[in-house]
Parts: structure tokens; C-alpha cells; sequence
């Protein structure tokens, strides 16, 4: 993959850095009417300064629930402590990746920085019925809302109106998502009244990644019913964007796991490519060829820039529309 350029600037979060919840970073608004419990967190990884844009333009606008409660999670302030924008992978995180450690079983091990953070931001996460966790990417890209399996994501995605993609997927195999711990992941019938999305806006340091954060951010704040249109349009102008003319569910069949760093694509691959024929070389896997395994198969998220053993380095999905 070739070099990209961090065009947009990591935001001064200097004076929201104390919360007023006694956890670092976190936010919470109670407008003490009866409504949802809604969280919107950004810096799950430090590295993705479009969600810290976004929280840092809704405590400087003084958003506040007009039912409900709101809450605000600066996630890994460590991790973006140590932000480069000539060396941005390095301050993805610190000792592991944040939004691989929530399970019960990881939190409670505390054995790094991430572990205990996801910890100290647990009983916050568990209070909350719906959820948006805003990332960006590490290639350039088209922005993607991820709904995991769970029909009632879908249908919020839907109701939304943005992006055009739509990745419906079961996690990854290294960790558990903070969008999946908990009643997050559970059936509908089980969570009926909880919802969880996360949102990639595009490569983290292309500015128009802040504008696809601040309309999931419009957008969600109406669709959970913490805020009006109207309370969004005079609080928060311009931060609506046109909705997207169709939307279309990538249903993620399964990923390509990298044996090592050495993983290699034969093409730069950028994401969202729709291969036509199965079988279809795509790279190499440590002298192993890797073949698209159906026809009109799409790639979702390429990247090899964490390439490592272990760790995914595209998906396969199969479209349709929403």
C-alpha cells in the first residue's frame, strides 16, 4: 500500500480531557426525563481523530438530551497521547487493541493498558441501551456502518439513511467489539431494546472522515430521540449531510487471517471491489495463493498495515440491498 498523507489535524480535547463523571474522558448529560440511555464513544484507537472531532463539536455546541441520558467516552487517551500524524499506526493503541478486549474474562485479567481501560468504561457501557462507536480506516475508502447480526441494527441502519454500505458481520476472531459486549450482542428477542452501531468514515486522516462523524452523529442523536431534528439543525448546522440514494447490506461470509507480516496483495486494493469470478487471485499468504471463493465476491476493509499473524486483513461479503 502507498503512503498516505494526515491532512486532518488531531483536535485540542484539552478542555474536555476531565469528563465530569470522575472517568477520565467520559461525559455523561442527564436531562432527568425518561428516554434512552445513548453513548456515543470515539478513540477506541488513537489514531482516529474523526470521532474525536465529532465529541469535541458536540461539548463545544453544549448538546444536551431532551430526554434520555448522553454520554461521551474519549476511549483510548493514551493511545492518542502518542498520536503522529508521520507515523499514525503506531498510536492505534498502546499495549493491545482496545476494541478487541471486551469480554468479561479480558477486563478482569487487567494485563495491559487497553484491558484496564475497557474495565474502568465497562459499567458505563453496560448502562447504555444504544451505542455508536465512530473509527476510521487505514486506507482511503468509502465509509461503512457496522450493524454485526442483530435484524433491529439493520433496521436502525436503514432508518439512518447513511452510509451506503452497510456491513453486516459476527466480530472478529481475536476479541469482542465494545458494539457486541454485553446485551449489545445478544438476539433480538433477548436486547430488544438496545442498539449498537459502529461507523468507519473513511481513512483516518482525510478531513471529509469529520464529516461523515459529524452526520452519524446527527443521525443517531434523532433516531434514539436524545435530540429533535430541529434541536440538531440549530445546535449542530451543516452537520446533516444528503442521505445516501440506496443503501446495500454487505453480508461478511468470512475473513483472510495473515500467517505473518508478510502478507502481500496483488493489487492495491482500496475496499468494496466486487470481484466477478471465484477463485480469483487476490495475494499471497507466506506462499500461500488467496482466491475469492464465490463469484461477485466484495472486499471489505483491505489492509495489510497491521499485518501480522493473526490478524484480518480483508473479509469476503456478499451484497444485496438493504
Amino acid at each position: 500500500m502507498s503512503a498516505l498523507v494526515f491532512e486532518l489535524p488531531p483536535p485540542d480535547i484539552s478542555a474536555w480531557r476531565a469528563g465530569n463523571t470522575g472517568v477520565e474522558g467520559v461525559w455523561r448529560f442527564d436531562s432527568r426525563r425518561p428516554g434512552r440511555d445513548v453513548m456515543i464513544s470515539a478513540l477506541v484507537h488513537g489514531n482516529e481523530l474523526c470521532g474525536a472531532w465529532a465529541l469535541k463539536g458536540l461539548l463545544d455546541a453544549g448538546v444536551r438530551p431532551a430526554q434520555g441520558r448522553l454520554t461521551l467516552v474519549f476511549a483510548n487517551l493514551a493511545a492518542f497521547d502518542r498520536f503522529d500524524p508521520a507515523n499514525h499506526d503506531a498510536s492505534r493503541f498502546v499495549d493491545e487493541d482496545l476494541n478487541r478486549q471486551w469480554s468479561v474474562e479480558r477486563m478482569g485479567a487487567a494485563t495491559s493498558l487497553e484491558r484496564r481501560r475497557a474495565a474502568e468504561l465497562r459499567p458505563l457501557v453496560e448502562q447504555a441501551d444504544w451505542l455508536l462507536d465512530i473509527h476510521s480506516m487505514h486506507e482511503r475508502a468509502a465509509p461503512l456502518l457496522l450493524t454485526g447480526m442483530q435484524p433491529r441494527n439493520q433496521t436502525l441502519a436503514r432508518a439512518m439513511g447513511n452510509p451506503e454500505h452497510i456491513v453486516v458481520d459476527a466480530g472478529h476472531k481475536d476479541g469482542v467489539r465494545m458494539r457486541d459486549f454485553g446485551r449489545f450482542g445478544l438476539p433480538d428477542d433477548q436486547s430488544p431494546d438496545t442498539r449498537s452501531l459502529l461507523v468507519e468514515c473513511g481513512f483516518h486522516g482525510d478531513p471529509s472522515s469529520r464529516t461523515v462523524a459529524h452526520d452519524m452523529c446527527a443521525r443517531f442523536l434523532v433516531a434514539s430521540a436524545a435530540l429533535s431534528q430541529a434541536d440538531v439543525d440549530l445546535a449542530l448546522p451543516g452537520w446533516t449531510q444528503a442521505a445516501a440514494a440506496r443503501q446495500l447490506a454487505l453480508e461478511v461470509t468470512g475473513p483472510v487471517v495473515a500467517r505473518s507480516a508478510g502478507f502481500r496483495f496483488n493489487q492495491p486494493f482500496q475496499g468494496l471491489e466486487c470481484i466477478a469470478q471465484a477463485g480469483t487471485v487476490i495475494g499471497d499468504n507466506d506462499g500461500e495463493p488467496v482466491a475469492t471463493p464465490y463469484d461477485n465476491c466484495v472486499l471489505v476493509m483491505p489492509s495489510v498495515r497491521q499485518a501480522r499473524a493473526g490478524v484480518t486483513v480483508v473479509r469476503y461479503a456478499r451484497q444485496r440491498p438493504l
